[in-house]
């Protein structure tokens, strides 16, 4: 499978805008991919004023995605404000070539910047099946909580999106690490750039790194788009090889 990245930096607060940025790398990308990947609250960053900028599964950005999902045949995941049922949301929907929609709401919402005062807490975890790979979806301050993502269902992607800021950049760059080490599976991790309006920094270092650990990118601070391949057949073979993933712990989650 053929994974596109898109590291970028965001407007803050202005939906519009950001959507006409990412619209216009996405369609110059002249390399051939099966999923785009964006950050966390594309649309917005990582605000905690969800009634000024929420929006419906039906508004206009889930209908933006699908006319981009379409014409590029292509699936599309990151996340935005959703607001359902009287409650705000900071979910991340995955939009196939079809127009179908899954999403996955945030689980473990950020304390030290009041998300879970603003947000309501996700409490399903979701495993998206695309092109016969298993993709389980999480957001930001997940990476710091590793039970939750424990690979129970023999999941072969592991995407995380995030806003992480530059103080605490080393957590992130080797949780990503460990998370694809400990559950034997891919995973792609995608940071913005950018300052936001509380004049927080957003260095990137957007990556990709396989079962092993390996780098398959790395994006550091640079703009842009990055197109890469996985593939599961190497998975598959090294899981056989090394099948750490059958001395896992039973447990069962409250």
């Amino acid at each position: 499978m053929r994974i596109a990245l898109f590291q970028t930096k965001l407007s803050w607060e202005n939906p519009g805008t950001n959507r006409k940025f990412i619209e216009e790398y996405f369609l110059n990308e002249d390399e051939l991919f099966d999923l785009f990947v964006l950050p966390e609250m594309f649309t917005t960053g990582f605000t905690m004023n969800p009634s000024a900028v929420a929006e419906s599964m039906e508004g206009d950005t889930l209908i933006w995605l699908k006319g981009l999902a379409k014409k590029k045949s292509c699936a599309i995941t990151g996340s935005l404000v959703i607001k359902e049922n009287d409650n705000y949301y900071n979910r991340m929907v995955f939009v196939f070539p079809s127009g179908a929609v899954q999403f996955y709401d945030k689980r473990h919402l950020f304390t030290l910047a009041g998300e879970d005062k603003v947000y309501t807490r996700g409490t399903e975890k979701l495993i998206v099946n695309y092109n016969n790979w298993n993709i389980c979806l999480q957001i930001c301050y997940d990476l710091r909580f590793p039970v939750f993502v424990r690979n129970v269902e023999n999941y072969d992607l592991l995407l995380y999106v995030a806003n992480w800021p530059k103080p605490r950049i080393n957590a992130w760059d080797i949780l990503l690490k460990a998370r694809a080490i400990e559950n034997m599976c891919y995973l792609v991790g995608v940071n913005r750039l950018g300052a936001d309006a509380n004049d927080l920094e957003y260095p990137g270092h957007s990556k990709a790194v396989d079962f092993l650990g390996n780098s398959l990118v790395d994006c550091e601070s640079e703009l842009g788009v990055f197109v890469f391949e996985i593939d599961k057949k190497s998975l598959e073979e090294t899981r056989q090889k090394l099948n750490f993933l059958s001395d896992r712990d039973d447990f069962s989650l409250i």
